[in-house]
C-alpha cells in the first residue's frame, strides 16, 4: 500500500506548458506516473509530451478523471490555481512555489477544509510512492519500493537520506515533503497518522528542522504509535538568534530549537542521528 499517491492516481500538471511544467512532466512521465492531463489558460488544444492540454482544470477533469493536481505556476497566482482544482473536485492538490503569499496559504487550508481535500505545501518538493506514482520534483532515481515511511519537512535531505535508505535496502512507502513555509497542508502529526496505519509501513523517518513547533507536537504524537520513528533534525549549528531557511523556522520562547526538539523526540522513544547517513542504522535497529 501506499498514502495519498498510488499507481491508480490521475495527475493533471497546472502550469504544464511553462519550462518548469513541461520539464517536470517529462520527469513524472519517465517515473511512470499516469499525467493525465494539463492545464494552462489559453494553451487548449495543445499537447506537452504527448498529454493533451486542456484550458480549465473543470475541463481536463471531466474528460480524463483527474483526482490531483500539481502546480506549476509562480505564487501570487497559487491560489487561484489551487481554488480552481479544488473546485473542480481535485482531492489532492500538490503546491511547489515558494513564497505564497501567508493570507493566499491562508485560504488555500480553509478551502482545502471545507471541501475535503488535501493539499501538500506550498514550498514542497512534492510526495512519492515509490514504483507506483510521483507528484513532485525529486529525482527519480534514488527512490525504491519498501518499507519505510518519510515525512520531511526539507526537500534536499530526505532525497539524501532516502538514497541512503536505498542504497542499503531499505525502501520506502511514502516519501511527503510537507512543505518548509510558516503555513502548509499537512503537519507531521497528519502524515504520521496515514502511516501508522498503512499496513506496509513498518517503520517511519521524520526530517526535521529548527524552528515552528511541529517537530514537538509530533513527539506527542509518536508517544502513541506501534510503529518505530527516527529522526534527524536541521540547524543542529544555526548560530544563536539568526533567521536561518525556510519561512516556518522560527524559534519562539525556547520551543522550536534544535536542543528542544530533540529533547521531545528522545521523550518520545525516537533516536535521532546527528548526521543524515545514520539515518539507515537506526532504522535497522529499530525493525530487529
Amino acid at each position: 500500500m501506499a498514502v495519498i499517491i498510488d499507481e491508480k492516481t490521475k495527475v493533471l500538471v497546472q502550469g504544464m506548458t511553462g519550462n518548469q511544467g513541461q520539464f517536470h512532466t517529462r520527469q513524472m512521465l519517465d517515473y511512470g506516473s499516469r499525467i493525465v492531463a494539463g492545464a494552462s489558460p489559453g494553451r487548449g488544444g495543445q499537447t506537452v509530451h504527448g498529454v493533451p492540454v486542456y484550458d480549465t482544470v473543470q475541463e481536463a477533469k471531466e474528460k480524463h478523471g483527474a483526482n490531483a493536481s500539481i502546480l506549476f505556476v509562480p505564487a501570487p497566482f497559487a491560489k487561484d490555481a489551487a481554488f480552481e482544482a479544488m473546485d473542480a473536485g481535485i482531492q489532492t492538490v500538490v503546491v511547489i512555489a515558494e513564497h505564497v503569499p501567508l493570507h493566499d496559504a491562508l485560504d488555500i487550508q480553509a478551502f482545502a477544509k471545507e471541501r475535503g481535500a488535501t493539499v501538500v505545501g506550498p514550498n514542497t518538493f512534492g510526495l512519492i510512492s515509490p514504483g507506483k506514482c510521483k507528484i513532485g520534483i525529486m529525482p527519480n532515481q534514488i527512490y525504491k519500493p519498501g518499507p519505510i515511511g518519510i515525512v520531511a519537512r526539507s526537500g534536499t535531505l530526505s532525497y539524501q537520506i532516502a538514497d541512503n535508505l536505498s542504497q542499503n535496502g531499505l525502501g520506502q512507502t511514502t516519501v511527503v515533503g510537507m512543505g518548509g513555509d510558516r503555513v502548509v497542508g499537512l503537519s507531521f502529526i497528519d502524515v504520521l497518522q496515514m502511516m501508522e496505519q498503512d499496513e506496509e509501513t513498518e517503520a517511519v523517518v521524520l526530517v526535521g528542522e529548527i524552528g515552528g513547533t511541529a517537530e514537538e507536537e509530533a513527539a506527542e504524537y509518536i508517544k502513541g504509535m506501534t510503529k518505530p520513528v527516527v529522526a534527524y533534525l536541521a540547524g543542529r549549528h544555526a548560530p544563536k538568534g539568526k533567521r536561518m531557511g525556510h519561512a516556518g523556522a522560527i524559534i519562539e520562547r525556547g520551543r522550536g530549537s534544535y536542543e528542544s526538539k530533540v529533547k521531545a523526540l528522545n521523550a518520545a522513544n525516537v533516536a535521532v542521528a546527528e548526521l543524515p547517513w545514520e539515518i539507515a542504522d537506526l532504522v535497522k535497529n529499530v525493525m530487529k
